[in-house]
């Protein structure tokens, strides 16, 4: 407990795990992400509204304890409203930070105590914002907020697309110096193994989408997306084998190249799960052939598989935000989290001093960019948001939801973007030859 509620109880300090400070605070706002995304599972998954009312003189209708009445509309808590409030909060949540510490340089600053300890007051925040987000009126607060959540999950995917390049990079590179220090020929193989099994399971999902997902005499547009994208990812797995391309990065591959097709085909299948002509989409969750779903109550979806995959992929994304730091000083430089000496120093005092005893390793320089974290944090937050909601978008009334094309145009105009992001990291040391991206 006195590791979570910061410097000034942490008498005890000698319990705690060996961690940096820095590492340990973005677990804890890691946490509080993830202890969001939790109350809105639960808001969301069907049934939940009829076991509160089983609850005597928990909800209105389900009877009186004590002689008193209930008038809690538990309806009001559940569903896509309730999600989309979860989200406004923890959004709201992360952008306090993130304007609370702009421009922190070390922990020699006072606002670094607020972000490496404070936790009880942290989460009291959080709580508050919370419960203040379930009072903002209807009206058009849903319909609004989903373009946020859009435009966030936007910048999220091209975040995830960064991270996926990077650690691609830094497998490719690990088993390779492996292979060279050992001089054994089985890294070799376990490269070529797992980059036949991405593209196998890449051509076999896309053979999926177009049995699944297109018709013979109609379903055009998943068919220009899926052949499209197809197409980009032939270009970018030859770009990366080119001769010049293996000169000026002799570590980039087809391992790299497998993975980013493997998430473009997710992308691509997300993007189709949301089209809006039920005959183009097996996976549509809506209760007539309109592309709408309309209720006496407050709506609830469960996922469907893409969103199941997505719910993974953002906590394996969230978690390798906040753990790690990368090896490559490029990806550094656009993700603002590069290690300091100071963590070094650091490090070799907490040794000196215990192997157990945490330390501050930022009193020199911050070893990540309390801001931009906190701004990652706030797209995942809605990014989660339209993941855990299938993208639907409800209208004034909360009565009807439609599954609308801008979630297709969205997702596959991310899938694009990653993928020339990925092809520029492949050209660039050949655009500009005089800078370093060794």
């Amino acid at each position: 407990v006195s590791c979570l509620c910061g410097s000034a109880p942490c008498l005890l300090c000698g319990c705690c795990p060996s961690a940096k400070n820095s590492t340990v605070s973005r677990l804890l706002f890691t946490f509080f992400l993830f202890l969001g995304t939790l109350v809105s599972i639960i808001m969301i998954i069907p049934g939940v509204e009829k076991e509160l009312h089983k609850l005597p003189g928990f909800c209105e209708g389900s009877g009186s304890v004590l002689g008193v009445q209930t008038h809690v509309n538990c309806g009001s808590f559940l569903g896509h409203k309730a999600v989309y409030r979860m989200g406004f909060a923890m959004a709201a949540f992360f952008f306090l930070f993130a304007v609370i510490m702009v421009c922190v340089r070390s922990s020699k600053d006072p606002r670094a105590a607020v972000q490496n300890g404070f936790w009880f007051f942290k989460f009291l925040v959080l709580v508050g914002i919370t419960v203040g987000a379930f009072y903002i009126p209807d009206g058009a607060f849903t319909s609004v907020w989903f373009y946020f959540g859009v435009v966030g999950s936007f910048l999220f995917v091209l975040i995830q697309l960064v991270l996926l390049i990077d650690f691609a990079h830094s497998w490719s590179q690990l088993w390779l110096r492996n292979a060279g220090e050992s001089n054994a020929k089985g890294w070799y193989a376990a490269l070529c193994i797992i980059t036949f099994i991405f593209y196998a399971t890449s051509i076999a999902a896309i053979v999926l989408l177009y049995i699944y997902y297109t018709k013979p005499a109609g379903c055009t547009e998943g068919k220009v997306f899926i052949s499209i994208n197809l197409i980009f990812c032939l270009v970018v797995s030859a770009v990366s084998i080119l001769p010049k391309i293996q000169d000026a990065q002799p570590h980039s591959g087809l391992l790299q190249a497998s993975l980013i097709t493997l998430y473009t085909v997710y992308v691509t299948w997300s993007a189709l799960a949301n089209v809006p002509t039920r005959t183009c989409n097996p996976t549509l969750l809506v209760r007539n052939s309109t592309g709408s779903a309309t209720a006496a109550q407050p709506l609830t979806a469960w996922w469907d598989a893409p969103s199941i995959v997505g719910l993974i992929i953002f906590i394996l994304c969230t978690l390798f935000i906040s753990v790690r730091s990368s090896d490559h000083p490029q990806v550094n430089k656009l993700m603002l989290t590069e290690e300091s000496a100071a963590g070094v120093g650091g490090e070799a005092a907490a040794v000196e001093s215990g192997a157990h005893r945490a330390y501050d390793n930022e009193q020199d320089s911050v070893s990540y960019n309390y801001t931009f974290f906190h701004l990652c944090l706030l797209l995942a937050a809605l990014y989660i948001m339209m993941t855990l909601t299938n993208w639907y978008r409800p209208d004034e009334s909360l009565r009807v939801l439609t599954s609308p094309w801008t979630a297709v145009w969205v997702k596959i105009c991310s899938s694009w973007a990653g993928l020339l992001l990925y092809l520029w990291t492949l050209v660039a040391p050949l655009v500009l030859p005089d800078r370093d991206f060794s």
